[in-house]
């Protein structure tokens, strides 16, 4: 297998995961909107793809290492910087030759070693199972067999057993009866990646629209219509009839005959199934054989998704891309990046030094390379970065070893707060290391609250969630459920006012009124006002109602 080769399984793969994103984006249980698992590595691996597409080179090396930039530089969020750091190992492991079975799996090793190496607390069950069973299957059969197929084959089928074990790993997984997302993604990339492998067949590209996405802090469900191969969405849950002995894995191949995006998930007491198929019958008579169906959902995906782009052409289009950030001389000797939504928040974080606000957060995780842009045209030649998103952090690290004029300092803000927190207790005496340290220590101070939507059903605990009810965070853990996000506000700013709380600022987003806004804060003034400095800022940021900052 030469180059070519290698270029064409890895836009295989790609447009795999860009086919089935969505149903990667379900199994999602968290019910905050968020970066989803699938649009981020959709995304990542696109950038791979634009990068090699036109090229030509038969050299393996040459593609191994133009994939791991452009991964690199697209990473979106911690499973597209996990993924990138899984290919970067293609890059260190294949030769300019030709690649062997033993070449793939020393590759893939490189990959997981370092993957692993950049989570400070790697935790098992997630992406990076998935990636290390795969190789250890490779590492199993390659010498008994160094032929490309048999051992990527290998490679596939134990990442596919260690997707379906995820739920043993995490509890959490198990409740909500679905695998790891990230590992779900991985998969879908390496069983695309096998089709042309195996059978010299490209899957075939789904059309997305990428750039909507980019500009856009809400998805577009209509994007796919043209990708739907199969018409019904069919899910149900069996309850197991302990006297049947046959084995969950024989409905799993069953449906894969049968339609796509299957995913089969089961415990002692039940299999909870999902699966796109033109015979949604065929698949409940053959979930049947297990016991009986607790529930069933079926649901029209082509005109749901007429309906979708319909609404959505009622929608203003999109505001053009903004232009590129030119590169500019590191002339002064401390300069400020942060990721911020909301015009508001932006204006504050330049009110407060920052040269260049890298826009994203919450629902859209900026790549590496919109951070890496944001460096190079802040004029210092030091360049402090704020996350403020704990899914943005990494592909923040990622940029420090791409920049060679100037140093750069990730302080790991995770909230909107911390960051302006930090951002406040910079102190110009101290070297820059030494104010890392400060500034993430005051930003630990601060409480943050945040007030949005649920963007899918989920249960926590005894409670259950349902998609578009109000819920309230703190410090990231929810605690509450409203009628409305004004009360949810105050609900949870009685939570968090502590005795030793000094300040509460109240940032308004977009989706929220003047009126609401000034009800909130007046709620809050009257009941603490006389001990705290309570404040109202509209920040403009979208998905989040209200943020609170709790000092």
């Amino acid at each position: 297998m030469n180059g070519q080769d290698l270029k064409q399984a890895v836009i295989s793969g790609s447009n795999n995961i860009c086919s089935q994103k969505l149903m990667i984006n379900d199994l999602n249980i968290f019910p905050v909107p968020d970066g989803d698992t699938g649009t981020n590595m959709s995304m990542t691996t696109t950038a791979a793809v634009n990068a090699i597409k036109d090229d030509e080179n038969e050299s393996p090396a040459v593609i191994a290492k133009a994939v791991a930039s452009a991964m690199l530089r697209g990473a979106r969020g911690n499973s597209g910087v996990i993924l990138s750091l899984l290919f970067r190992g293609f890059s260190q492991g294949l030769g300019e030759e030709t690649i062997t079975g033993k070449d793939l799996v020393k590759a893939l090793g490189l990959g997981v070693d370092a993957a692993y190496k950049a989570v400070m607390k790697p935790t098992e069950g997630t992406i990076l199972t998935v990636a290390r069973v795969g190789y250890e299957g490779g590492l199993r059969v390659m010498n008994e067999n160094d032929d490309v197929v048999f051992v990527w084959e290998a490679i596939v089928n134990a990442a596919r057993e260690a997707l379906e074990k995820t739920p043993e790993y995490l509890p959490v997984l198990k409740k909500a009866g679905v695998v790891d997302a990230g590992g779900m993604g991985l998969l879908c990339i390496f069983e695309g990646m096998l089709s042309y492998f195996k059978d010299g067949v490209v899957i075939e590209y789904a059309e997305s629209n990428t750039q909507e996405e980019l500009d856009n802090f809400t998805s577009t469900v209509a994007e796919f219509d043209d990708v739907i191969n199969f018409t019904y969405c069919t899910e149900f849950i069996v309850g197991r009839d302990n006297e049947i002995a046959t084995d969950p894995n024989e409905l799993r191949l069953f449906l894969e005959t049968i339609g796509d995006c299957v995913v089969v998930v089961s415990d002692e007491e039940i299999v909870k199934v999902h699966v796109h198929t033109e015979q949604p019958g065929d698949a409940l008579k053959k979930g049947l054989e297990f016991g009986q169906l607790l529930t069933v959902k079926v649901e029209n995906m082509k005109e749901q998704h007429r309906k979708a782009k319909e609404d959505n052409a009622q929608k203003p289009k999109a505001q053009p891309k903004k232009q590129k950030l030119e590169p500019v001389e590191p002339t002064e000797e401390v300069g400020f990046v942060a990721v911020a939504a909301g015009e508001g928040i932006t204006s504050l974080f330049k009110d407060l030094g920052c040269h260049n606000v890298v826009s994203g957060g919450q629902s859209m995780n900026p790549s590496t390379d919109d951070i890496y842009e944001a460096i190079m045209a802040t004029p210092a030649k030091t360049v402090i970065v704020l996350p403020n998103n704990k899914n943005i952090i990494m592909a923040a690290q990622q940029t420090v070893p791409m920049v060679e004029d100037r140093k750069v300092v990730i302080v790991p803000t995770r909230t909107i707060p911390q960051g302006m927190t930090a951002i406040l207790n910079y102190d110009p005496e101290l070297s820059a290391d030494s104010n890392k340290d400060m500034m993430m220590d005051a930003a630990k101070n601060v409480a943050t609250g945040s007030v949005t939507f649920a963007a899918r059903n989920s249960e926590f605990g005894h409670q259950k969630i349902k998609e578009g009810e109000i819920i309230a965070l703190e410090n990231g853990k929810l605690t509450i459920t409203e009628k409305t996000p004004v009360k949810a506000c105050v609900k949870l700013a009685k939570n968090m006012i502590k005795h030793d709380t000094s300040f509460v600022t109240v940032i308004y987003g977009s989706d929220t009124s003047e009126e609401d806004a000034q009800e909130a804060y007046e709620a809050i003034q009257d009941k603490f006002g006389s001990k705290v400095d309570v404040s109202l800022v509209n920040g403009g940021q979208p998905i989040y109602y209200f943020i609170l900052s709790v000092e």
